[in-house]
């Protein structure tokens, strides 16, 4: 057969897997697989979904205007400075094809977003990805790695799977580290959920200069991610490229009036951090307890190091067998992993109580 032919980088893709949501002969899934809230939309978020419906004939407003005052006035930034995009990942290819293409390099951490990879090849890019320390992004090592051609550096902080933050001394060292010309974007999805004083979701390096974009969505904290809503905070110049390029109506009318109002919901934010850094640690502490290293997490999941993969996989039926799904991270090169998100009291109690189970079938066994 003959017919149009791709390029041959794209058939170097490998399609991003999303979290599944389904286990054959099983009831009641607990699905624990995609970092969603663990407390589902705003009560205010739903209403609002409800109220458009009769106007969903209609287009939605092109300048998502009133959700950039939104966002706006809750992180207090300039709308004039923000884009929204059907989710981030909308945002990180227009990024890519903006600034990346053909005889230019994209450079991440080993073990950073995996979007970042394939929006970067999609557009033509090299990409590099660093080695990283005690699965931390490294600062020394994303800088040695700079060639004549990068054009963007891909940071997420915290990182996604491995929960690790950079404070904000080593985000202000990356960024000095690099060329003025070279891109640096710092995708924040979890910045919600992080506690330590010593952080920055990148706001403060955006307002510091002309190179740097910060990425934000409505998919974890505020869940909302079956909406597909993000964001931008960047330098003028950046946003008014992405404007030029963007989807003339990529948010839809039920996702702008959504959003708007999950920013609104009082207490919402606070309730769901509250009840993640509680969470997250008794997760972690039930599963250090039988054998499974939990590396340190600022996100609103853990990644459970079970050291080998077999013990992984093994340790992934499991929890399938009892309808727990959570996410394998082999296409992170991080095989021995299970990244697990931190859901309601019940269902982090069942997934503890689904390892311990299986870690002590394991009793004996050699951990590598």
């Amino acid at each position: 057969m003959t017919g149009p032919t791709p390029r041959p980088e794209i058939m170097a893709i490998q399609a991003y897997a999303a979290g599944e949501s389904k286990v054959q002969g099983v009831n009641r899934i607990i699905k624990l697989s995609s970092n969603e809230g663990a407390f589902g939309p705003p009560p205010g978020a739903q209403e609002a979904y409800r109220q458009v419906a009769a106007e969903m004939h209609r287009y939605p407003d092109g300048g998502s205007v009133a959700l950039r005052r939104a966002i706006g006035a809750r992180f207090g930034l300039d709308p004039e400075r923000i884009v929204c995009g059907t989710g981030s990942d909308e945002l990180i290819q227009h990024l890519c094809h903006i600034y990346g293409g053909p005889r230019t390099d994209i450079i991440m951490s080993m073990h950073g977003f995996v979007m970042y990879q394939i929006s970067g090849t999609y557009a033509g890019s090299r990409v590099l990805k660093v080695p990283e320390r005690d699965l931390t992004a490294h600062v020394d090592g994303l800088l040695a790695a700079l060639t004549p051609e990068t054009r963007l550096v891909f940071i997420a902080n915290p990182n996604n799977p491995t929960g690790s933050l950079l404070g904000r001394e080593e985000m202000e060292r990356l960024r000095r580290g690099l060329p003025p010309e070279v891109l640096l974007v710092i995708d924040s999805a979890y910045a919600e959920y992080v506690t330590d004083p010593d952080y920055d979701p990148g706001t403060a390096l955006v307002d510091a200069g002309d190179d740097t974009v910060m990425l934000r969505t409505f998919s974890k904290v505020f869940g909302m991610g079956g909406m597909r809503v993000g964001w931008a905070y960047g330098p003028p110049a950046v946003i008014d490229v992405i404007n030029r390029v963007r989807g003339v109506f990529n948010i839809n009318i039920a996702a702008q009036a959504a959003a708007v109002a999950a920013l609104e919901e009082p207490g919402w934010v606070e309730r769901s951090v509250a009840h993640n850094t509680e969470w997250r640690a008794r997760l972690s502490a039930a599963l250090e307890v039988v054998g499974v290293k939990v590396w340190p997490s600022h996100g609103n999941f853990v990644l459970a190091d079970f050291g080998t993969a077999e013990r992984a996989m093994g340790a992934d039926a499991c929890l399938r067998g009892r309808g727990i799904i959570v996410r394998g991270m082999a296409a992170y090169d991080l095989p021995h992993c299970l990244r697990i998100t931190v859901g309601t009291a019940e269902e982090c109690n069942l997934v503890a109580k689904a390892c311990t189970a299986f870690m002590a079938t394991q009793v004996g066994q050699r951990r590598d």
